[in-house]
């Protein structure tokens, strides 16, 4: 149905030329460059891509070990509140390793969901900052100390929890601080680096180091935890120290291996370089100030946030709460737990790579636009996941039903690369990075809320009724925002961008 209302919004976002921009299909299908790219093995590009997917498994590691950490750090031997003993799934045969820790603190529910969504608020406020940094002094310096910082503040982690409970939490949220510039630079650098007809494919092998990240993390963090020291204590520390020290080999190499752009790399093949400048078109240095309202009021901007906020309430409700529903509704060890926690990010990873690879294929054969495109797989992103939520719920203390529900599933989520991640470079590629900050920063508040909230639902009543609320509550956010996605969100670059990089250029 037409809604000139609606069109008015996003219009304002978009261009008023319509002898080049005549309607939504035509403006955002990708003609191939005339120039054909080199014929070395290893490009520039790839060696970016390389250390960038190791970049995020590294913080991503960095960020998802205290989830299964938590478990041996805290003391389960202390009673809890049960509201409801008939709402529960029979402990059956379980070893002896699923007896509860005597861990070193004592931190209730409410405590342990501040714990868990502390390294969120700082991981949010630098979301912005570190988009626009990366435009004005380059995504390499941003995102190379972003992960140094982090595993700095990750090797710091033991030690201020056991110093004391408010020391901890300014640890993880400068931790937090580090990361957050990650995502924001390193989507400066794409937009700089990447020809549009491999960004989605692109994207998704460097982005998808967050689930490799996980996927090692998680079993890694599990057995360490499971481990005694000579002093009597856990080994839940290695997992922090371990992570802490790649992460700083990690930013040796990047240092001498990366630059910020085509135009700046020293060693880069000029065949390859003539290629990336002429899928993108010129590099853009300009340093105009950011328009700040207009960016603010663009109504496509908007639906990548709300469709954000409602991927991330979802993500980290699996993220940081999963192994929790494993180990005290399903009765998993800790060891098992971990491992099993980790699969969907396997799945989503592998999927997440083939769905990336097939959506560019369609937009290069014409099949399909670039706008419907987005929709199409942030859909499949979004409501597919969720519904395996829903089945988790649904099947309850069946446990092989719920690793299903949560593998297969839970492998769509990895379509999101193909989806809402890349929409940003299409809309501007001068403002990649700060408006992949806005939106960022506005959706990973749900990565403090949502253990927060959890906190307050479960509050030590660890019932199949209170998990089943938490399960629904991330579905139905998941899947309205895509609506919103669906209904309000564009491929054609804002006029607002053009023009600056327009007046730039001349």
């Amino acid at each position: 149905m037409y809604d000139p209302a609606r069109d008015e919004l996003i219009n304002e976002c978009e261009s008023d030329d319509e002898s080049v921009y005549e309607d939504e299909d035509e403006t955002t299908r990708i003609i191939p460059p005339t120039v054909e790219d080199t014929k070395n093995c290893i490009k520039a590009r790839h060696i970016l891509g390389v250390l960038g997917f190791l970049g995020f498994a590294n913080v991503y590691a960095m960020r998802v070990n205290l989830s299964v950490a938590i478990l041996a750090m805290i003391n389960q031997t202390a009673p809890i509140i049960q509201n409801n003993t008939f709402d529960q799934c029979p402990a059956g045969n379980v070893s002896n390793s699923t007896t509860p820790s005597n861990g070193e603190f004592n931190w209730d529910e409410r405590q342990q969901g501040i714990v868990l969504g502390s390294f969120f608020y700082g991981y949010v406020l630098t979301q912005i900052p570190g988009g626009r940094f990366a435009e004005v002094f380059g995504g390499k310096k941003v995102y190379g100390l972003g992960v140094l910082m982090t595993a700095v503040f990750t090797l710091l982690t033991p030690i201020a929890a056991r110093i004391n409970f408010t020391f901890f939490i300014i640890v993880r949220i400068l931790e937090g601080m580090g990361e957050g510039v990650t995502y924001p630079s390193m989507h400066a650098m794409l937009a700089k680096w990447i020809p549009p007809l491999e960004r989605s494919k692109f994207g998704a092998y460097v982005y998808a180091g967050s689930n490799f990240g996980t996927i090692i993390s998680l079993p890694l963090s599990g057995w360490l935890c499971s481990l005694k020291m000579s002093d009597g204590t856990g080994g839940w520390p290695l997992a922090f120290y371990i992570f802490g020290v790649l992460g700083v080999i990690w930013f040796i190499f990047w240092i001498f291996l990366v630059y910020d752009s085509p135009t700046t790399h020293p060693r880069i093949d000029r065949q390859e370089q003539a290629f990336i400048l002429a899928s993108i078109g010129p590099q853009d240095e300009d340093k105009s100030a950011v328009p700040w309202s207009k960016m603010l009021t663009c109504l496509p901007l908007w639906a990548i946030l709300v469709t954000q906020c409602g991927n991330s309430w979802a993500f980290y409700t699996q993220l940081t709460e999963l192994p929790t529903y494993m180990a005290q509704i399903l009765h998993f060890d800790i060891e098992s737990n971990a491992v099993l926690s980790a699969v969907p990010y396997l799945t989503s990873w592998w999927a997440g790579i083939f769905f990336s690879i097939f959506a560019d294929w369609l937009l290069l054969k014409g099949y399909i636009s670039l706008s419907l495109s987005y929709k199409l797989w942030n859909s499949v992103a979004s409501v597919i996941p969720s519904l395996g939520l829903l089945g988790v719920a649904y099947v309850g203390c069946n446990k092989y039903a719920a690793q299903l529900l949560l593998a297969i599933p839970g492998a769509f989520g990895g379509a999101t690369y193909a989806g809402n991640q890349m929409n940003h470079i299409a809309l501007s590629p001068k403002y990649a990075g700060t408006m992949y900050g806005i939106t960022n920063a506005a959706s990973n508040m749900c990565g403090f809320m949502a253990p927060y909230v959890i906190g307050l639902l479960i509050n030590g009543r660890e019932t199949l009724g209170q998990w089943r609320m938490v399960f629904y509550l991330a579905a139905g956010i998941n899947i309205g925002a895509n609506l919103f996605y669906v209904a309000f969100s564009s491929a054609k670059e804002v006029s607002w961008s053009r023009s600056q990089r327009a007046s730039s250029s001349n």
